[in-house]
């Protein structure tokens, strides 16, 4: 494992980065929109390097050699999931579910990358590569991201059906591919090194192939865009989570970029419901940052009960018994599909994936209830409570202490915790992950409609009422259940206006 100094160096690559509102970025480890998250991806990296965190992060101490960081090292039992599940978790929850992507994210989109391929087995030789990538990822530590490839709406709004496109194979030769196009929406590319792109258009037109490929974030030709910054206030104590945390969601527009042969793979066309798909390992680690967020509602709602003498309330001990049910489903669910993975097409451990969509349901079910919840619970006091700056003048202090403190409690105390838990559920951030969710993983109905693709019990289940009733049954058949189709995509209309 590198040190997080290390990784800093790194990112004064010669990156193209704009952020929106803020213009070109020279040097992402030192400006204000990205200095910040630099400062918690050089924190990961060091983190493993501290002796506290050593057990939880690296393999375990024995004659094979040094230890190695958990990030990097395919599981291939359900002891190694749930290891290296509760390495994600610890450090998921860190952040409060708010650094989504981590090198060791990089890691499992390595590891569906390699699986995908074997899946599909069109090349012996893309496959070998693709192998050899996650395995340069394990030596090096280096960061990758992962973008579906989706064309902007200027882009799916050109009359010519044929340009419609994100991305243009510009040429193809045996060293490797051109392309051109602009691409969204993905998130930390300008902390990153590489991205893998998963085009959802056949390359060329017509041609069948779908292509996916491994760019470097510093390619010539590559711009990252980056959305405006998450609102926040220059003092950390306002802004306790949004001064350190915005992974700026990013486009990315290439300009006859070249990639090189041996990181050009041939992919398939996207399915949300396909089992095993690139993403598979992906919406394990989103799941378990999902469940971070909830628990550090719940951490926050409980602390809340007792500073602000609400712990017998019988109202607030419902809401938290209610926060508590919904976190324990979703923990639940997730052990679950570390005990009875499945086998993936590259022989590793994989999550049950029905499980991890269980999860993933849960919480986007109980998500808008639970930020209700918190916001209500310590009553209007979340909107007034003051800042750190304001007790240093002493008059201000004492009628503070007055409006604030008591019960065992200093005025400061009190509006630390109120500060972060505006900044949890009150705030930008809050509002962003809110939307990017939405939109990246598709939503309520989308994880829905995974689960209902990979239910394997319809006909079982409706078979089983024989053995209940004095008639004889034709056998049941619902195996149509599994082939619902998604939700469909919303597509912009190309006429003429009306």
């Amino acid at each position: 494992m590198r040190t997080g100094a290390e990784y800093r160096e790194s990112l004064r690559d010669g990156r193209d980065v704009w952020v929106l509102g803020e213009g070109p970025v020279s040097d992402v480890t030192t400006h204000p929109a990205t200095a910040g998250m630099v400062d918690e991806y050089v924190a990961w990296y060091d983190r493993h390097f501290g002796p506290d965190w050593q057990d939880t992060l690296l393999t375990p101490a024995d004659s094979n050699g040094p230890r190695r960081p958990l990030a990097f090292i395919p599981p291939g039992t359900s002891d190694d999931l749930r290891r290296l599940g509760k390495a994600i978790s610890a450090v998921h929850f860190l952040t409060g579910g708010n650094m989504t992507h981590t090198p060791a994210y990089g890691g499992l989109i390595a590891l569906g990358l390699l699986n995908a391929l074997t899946r599909i087995d069109h090349s012996s030789e893309e496959i070998q590569a693709a192998d050899e990538y996650r395995a340069s990822l394990a030596a090096s530590g280096r960061f990758l991201t992962y973008a579906g490839g989706g064309p902007l709406i200027g882009t799916r709004l050109r009359p010519d059906e044929s340009q419609r496109a994100a991305l243009r194979l510009v040429s193809e030769t045996a060293d490797g591919i051109v392309v051109s196009g602009k691409i969204q929406m993905h998130t930390s590319t300008p902390f990153a090194e590489d991205l893998l792109v998963s085009s959802r258009d056949e390359l060329p037109p017509g041609s069948g192939r779908h292509l996916w490929f491994i760019v470097p974030v510093n390619a010539r030709g590559l711009r990252v865009v980056s959305r405006r910054s998450a609102a926040r206030h220059a003092n950390p104590f306002l802004s306790p989570l949004s001064s350190r945390f915005d992974e700026l969601d990013s486009m990315v527009w290439m300009e006859d970029v070249f990639i090189p042969r041996h990181q050009v793979f041939t992919g398939e066309p996207a399915n949300r419901n396909r089992q095993q798909s690139l993403v598979c390992w992906m919406l394990w680690h989103h799941s378990y940052g999902w469940l971070a967020k909830a628990e550090l509602s719940l951490a926050l709602g409980l602390a809340l009960a007792e500073v602000m003498g609400l712990k017998q309330n019988p109202v607030t001990v419902q809401q938290l018994l209610e926060m508590t049910v919904n976190v324990q489903i979703s923990r639940t669910c997730m052990a679950a599909a570390e005990l009875e993975p499945e086998t993936a097409a590259s022989g590793y451990a994989l999550p049950n994936q029905l499980h991890v969509a269980s999860a993933g349901v849960n919480t986007l079910r109980v998500r808008q209830r639970m930020t209700e919840i918190l916001r209500g619970l310590p009553g209007s006091s979340l909107l007034n409570a003051p800042a750190d700056t304001d007790f240093a003048d002493p008059d201000m202090a004492a009628e503070l202490e007055d409006a604030f403190g008591g019960g065992g409690y200093t005025g400061l105390q009190r509006a630390a915790l109120l500060q972060l838990a505006w900044d949890q559920v009150a705030s930008g951030l809050d509002g962003r992950e809110a939307a990017f969710e939405l939109h990246a993983s598709g939503g309520l109905d989308a994880w829905q409609h995974q689960i209902a693709a990979w239910f394997d019990r319809y006909n079982e289940l409706a078979n089983s009422v024989q053995s209940f009733v004095q008639v004889d049954l034709p056998p049941l058949d619902l195996s149509s259940l599994r082939e619902a189709p998604p939700p469909p995509r919303r597509n912009p209309q190309t006429g003429p206006p009306a």
